[in-house]
């Protein structure tokens, strides 16, 4: 008999972050194949809790230019867990479908005849800016946010200080990035905020501009897990410098 696959997003690392949704999955697994950013530290605080699942853990976490088993590995422990007529939860961080391979995941298990479910969960691109008190959106300020991992092509980003920008697995590319978006019309004056370990016991909160922000972050020692953000919201934080910060109730500019 087949089971079936979960693709289930753990959010940013906070186990009251996690779906309801989510959480029965977990609840109806025999095996929780499990990530190590986002997805560890929600079981670790469902068990502080005083949730006790059932289910076997597998741990399959990768650390940054490291992966403890390879993707390929992984794939096929989903499909094999299913054959044997497992209910197998693939606990990704954040959410499987950002920057998180969920549909590889889930393309490989339906070639194979293997029925897939994906919960989403909340995506630290959001979640963890958020905590820092800066919105990706604000009238006046942005419209519009993209957000990509450090390890793109960054050069054909285009917009301004209202275009914010997510960076996500930046921080060892975080010099040559503020590089390229200062070349922009950005410029380098334009406001950087680093979250380090959203959520988690050393969330920490760097604030610069794009000139400043890879010498601030060397100074500091800035460590991943870390979500990196530019633009002008990032004036918003009220962790920023009163030479960066601005009035949340700022009346915004008339539209012509």
């Amino acid at each position: 008999m087949s089971g079936r696959v979960l693709l289930v997003g753990a959010g940013p690392g906070d186990a009251g972050l996690l779906t309801i949704r989510g959480l029965r999955a977990l609840e109806q697994a025999d095996v929780i194949v499990a990530d190590r950013l986002g997805a560890r530290s929600v079981l670790d605080g469902l068990a502080a809790d005083g949730v006790e699942l059932r289910a076997e853990i597998v741990d399959v976490g990768k650390l940054p230019g490291h992966h403890a088993v390879p993707q390929d590995a992984i794939n096929e422990l989903l499909v094999s867990l299913a054959r044997d007529g497992k209910c197998v939860v693939r606990l990704k961080g954040g959410d499987p479908y950002v920057f998180g391979r969920g549909g590889e995941e889930l393309a490989y298990c339906r070639e194979r005849g293997i029925d897939v479910e994906v919960v989403p969960g909340i995506t630290s691109a959001v979640s963890v800016p958020a905590i820092a008190g800066i919105p990706l959106t604000h009238r006046g300020l942005a419209t519009t946010f993209t957000v990509v991992t450090g390890h793109d092509q960054i050069q054909q980003l285009g917009g301004g200080r209202d275009h914010t920008v997510v960076l996500l697995m930046g921080v060892g590319t975080l010099a040559n990035s503020a590089i390229t978006l200062a070349r922009g019309d950005r410029g380098g004056e334009s406001p950087v905020a680093i979250v380090e370990d959203g959520y988690g016991p050393r969330q920490r909160v760097t604030i610069g501009t794009l000139d400043t922000i890879a010498h601030q972050a060397a100074v500091r020692g800035v460590r991943s897990p870390a979500v990196v953000v530019v633009g002008d919201v990032v004036r918003l934080s009220p962790y920023a410098p009163a030479e960066l910060a601005t009035s949340a109730f700022a009346a915004p500019p008339a539209i012509d």
